[in-house]
């Protein structure tokens, strides 16, 4: 489905342009607040941040799409290939710029540490209360709480009826949690985000076995509650923006998200069969990786020597390019080489597991 290649494109750029044009908290990278230097980008950067929740609404979709028939350990294994090789290298090069950044030095709190950089390496440092590398990286702790949480439907095996179960109890849970009062539930449902995520699963369904009245009653459903939830997330976003955000244009952004993903599932879409649209989609995840922090530092740098949107158009294509690298020389060798070593280790798992193996070495 190269229309989803596009929209993930659509979503990083959303997010790097919050980070870039929509922050103005951070004045001191541009020399300057982003609404003063850059007005017009600023208006669309300052609700950027909603890219975040696209991103999540085609996780949901893809993740339900490429686990159907496929079991725990293939599921597990395709998780780990995708995400692991890039951002291994996202980590080591954005601590060895902020480590030798000349804006770091001295008793700067941000200023990675040896323990800081190889607990961030195993994208489980936010419950050990490590701080990320890079700020981008707490959207990646939320992905992997929705593997764990549809891992247990791989686990026994994907079919319509369990999905529809999975996003009836996960959105019940999303429901109690505000009230519950017990962290760790909000921890694991993730009440803010989940609606997005379960939007995108119920969506997968339309388009597989088609569309009914109960997938777009879930649909508008998980819409209605996301509306709900995005007026907490919006005011968080506003320490950052310097500035009261419209709760209307966020609400017409999440809309738009649901509305484009629908069409996306209703084949509206297929008629987009441009192969430099996947080329582009698969740069996505490493620019999401080095943009923010690494984006900031030669920003910081080069806003110096041209004026504002020049710089953001030289900035882009170095990070453009930083991510083909990534891609090119890191994505795809690295892949096969940890999927063959996965499947190998599952392969002896379930070895080690058949009675008659077991026996056999036994006897041997």
């Amino acid at each position: 489905m190269y229309f989803l290649d596009a929209l993930r494109l659509i979503a990083a750029l959303a997010v790097l342009a919050w980070h870039w044009l929509g922050v103005q908290r951070f004045t001191g990278v541009w020399h300057g607040r982003t609404g003063a230097l850059m007005p017009v980008g600023h208006a669309i950067g300052a609700y950027g941040w909603l890219g975040v929740e696209l991103f999540f609404m085609i996780s949901g979709f893809v993740i339900c799409m490429s686990c159907w028939g496929r079991s725990a350990g293939d599921f597990v294994t395709s998780r780990v290939i995708r995400l692991f090789p890039a951002y291994w290298v996202g980590v080591l090069l954005t601590a060895a710029v902020l480590y030798f950044s000349p804006h770091r030095w001295g008793h700067d709190p941000s200023r990675p540490t040896v323990t800081r950089v190889l607990t961030n390496l195993t994208m489980s440092h936010a419950p050990m209360g490590v701080s990320d590398i890079d700020p981008v990286y707490w959207t990646l702790w939320s992905e992997l709480r929705f593997y764990v949480l549809f891992g247990v439907v791989v686990w026994f095996g994907v079919t319509y009826r369990r999905v529809l179960a999975f996003c009836g109890v996960w959105g019940f849970l999303s429901l109690l949690a505000p009230q519950a009062h017990w962290p760790l539930l909000d921890i694991v449902v993730q009440s803010q985000f989940s609606w997005y995520f379960i939007g995108g699963m119920v969506l997968f369904l339309i388009y597989r076995f088609g569309q009914n009245l109960l997938l777009w009653g879930m649909l508008g459903f998980c819409w209605l509650m996301a509306q709900n939830r995005i007026a907490l997330i919006m005011t968080v976003n506003e320490y950052g923006a310097r500035e009261r955000l419209s709760w209307h244009v966020a609400a017409l952004v999440v809309t738009v998200c649901f509305v484009v993903m629908a069409a996306t599932a209703l084949g509206a879409f297929n008629w987009i069969r441009w192969r430099w649209v996947a080329s582009a989609g698969a740069l996505t995840y490493p620019l999401y990786l080095v943009h923010q922090e690494i984006g900031f530092e030669v920003i910081t740098w080069l806003s110096r020597r041209l004026s504002p949107y020049p710089t953001l158009a030289v900035v882009l294509a170095l990070m453009l390019a930083a991510a083909w690298l990534i891609h090119r020389f890191v994505e795809r060798p690295l892949a096969p080489l940890m999927k063959r070593g996965l499947v190998s280790s599952f392969a002896a798992m379930r070895r080690a597991e058949n009675p008659a193996d077991r026996v056999a070495r036994s006897v041997g």
